[in-house]
């Protein structure tokens, strides 16, 4: 194929000037169109070669576009879909409106704890501190190992003192109590056939009596002999040894039956305290164990809370805890009801300092040696609430140590 002096982008940019429309530049299409075996004639006419620019320029420009192969646009890479770019900056936004909208929620959340659990503004003569409302725990536990044979309340019922929970099988105790039974009355046979022998002692002492009385007047008469006299006097003494024997036998008696009655009344009350009771009025908490399991002596059954012994305990520094006293007007907040404030008095105080448990928030963090003050609400506000006792519920109790300050207003409680 022949070569042509003129480059592809040299015709376009004849192509784009509007050369593809002169006629005569042909030639070098026409000598690039030969075939490659066609010969050349190697030496050119001198007007071929000769001339001006432009006609050098005309005849070396590429033929008509009509007589080009048309110009390959370009073709364009496919682009990334706007969809695919628009879906990415979509799940961008999405992600950095929901970081936006958590940190939001944190700070919230935040500026809510500090909100109700900051410091809050008391006269000089109220302290404070954080705790746990709890009731007194009340283990009801087996005295001697057995198998449980019912149960008769559940977890968080309400009891009542005396009221009966759960019953051990007694079955080997009621056995017992049935051979302590016969014994006594057995007992009660050998203390009747004492008092026989001692009635049958007795006579024979009265007879050997009378029998030594006449031999006495006999031989005061004569009539019979000193060794007559003797003999009564002997059977006398015999008599009365048996009467004596006869009456410690029976002293012997009514102790056996006094034993075997209080066997009888050892093996009542160990059936009676196999029925397990309610010891004060309250909830049950737990029921650790269930029917049938054998438990050992001590074994626990439930746990109960006895509602007549409220408190919460806090942990006070030594400059408030020195001003504090037995018997001071005290308040329960709790975090549930934070509108009721209710009236307690202070029953406890540590005599020393001890290190304050991780659950309690103090007032410093510097201080960590605190007194423990125990906040008790009256027994009888307990029991008409005895519904509404919770224990672990949080809450913040404040002291006052002042007598001659009043409560805040929403400090005031109901009386």
């Amino acid at each position: 194929m022949g070569h042509c002096f003129c480059s592809s982008k040299l015709a376009r940019g004849n192509l784009r000037h509007g050369a593809a429309k002169n006629p005569k530049k042909t030639a070098c299409r026409e000598d690039a169109s030969e075939p490659a075996g066609a010969e050349k004639n190697p030496i050119m006419s001198k007007t071929e070669t000769t001339g001006s620019p432009s006609e050098l320029t005309d005849r070396t420009t590429p033929p008509a576009a009509a007589n080009l192969p048309a110009v390959v646009p370009r073709q364009e890479l496919p682009a990334a879909a706007p969809s695919s770019r628009l879906s990415v900056w979509s799940k961008g936004r999405r992600r950095t409106a929901a970081l936006m909208l958590a940190l939001a929620g944190v700070a919230i959340a935040g500026g809510l704890y500090w909100w109700t659990h900051r410091a809050p503004s008391l006269p000089p003569g109220i302290a404070y501190g954080n705790g746990r409302l709890e009731a007194d725990p009340i283990d009801i536990a087996t005295k001697f190992a057995g198998r449980i044979y019912e149960l008769k309340v559940d977890e968080g019922d309400m009891v009542k003192a005396g009221q009966v929970v759960a019953v051990m099988d007694t079955r080997d105790l009621a056995a017992s109590l049935k051979k302590a039974e016969a014994t006594v009355e057995q007992a009660r046979k050998a203390v009747a056939e004492a008092n026989a022998n001692i009635e049958q002692a007795q006579s024979q002492v009265t007879f050997a009596s009378q029998e030594m009385e006449r031999a006495r007047k006999l031989v005061e008469q004569g009539w019979t002999t000193r060794e007559t006299f003797d003999q009564r006097r002997q059977q006398l003494d015999a008599a009365q040894a048996l009467a004596t024997a006869a009456r410690a036998r029976m002293i012997q008696a009514e102790h056996a039956l006094d034993a075997a009655t209080h066997d009888v009344e050892l093996y009542q009350v160990n059936i009676a305290d196999n029925t397990l009771v309610a010891p004060r009025d309250g909830r049950i908490e737990y029921r650790i164990a269930n029917v049938g399991e054998v438990l050992p002596a001590g074994g626990k059954v439930f746990t109960m809370l006895d509602i007549a012994y409220v408190y919460m305990d806090i942990y006070l520094p030594t400059a408030e805890a020195d001003r504090v006293k037995i018997g001071n007007d005290a308040r329960i907040l709790l975090d549930a009801f934070p509108d009721r404030p209710i009236p307690a008095k202070v029953s406890y105080m540590a005599s020393q300092a001890q290190f304050t448990p991780k659950m309690v928030e103090t007032q410093t963090e510097r201080e960590k040696l605190m007194f423990r003050i125990r906040v008790r609400i009256d027994p009888d506000r307990s029991r008409a609430h005895a519904d509404a006792v919770r224990s672990g519920l949080p809450g913040v109790a404040y002291v006052k140590f002042d007598p001659k300050l009043a409560w805040p207003e929403r400090l005031q409680g109901k009386p």
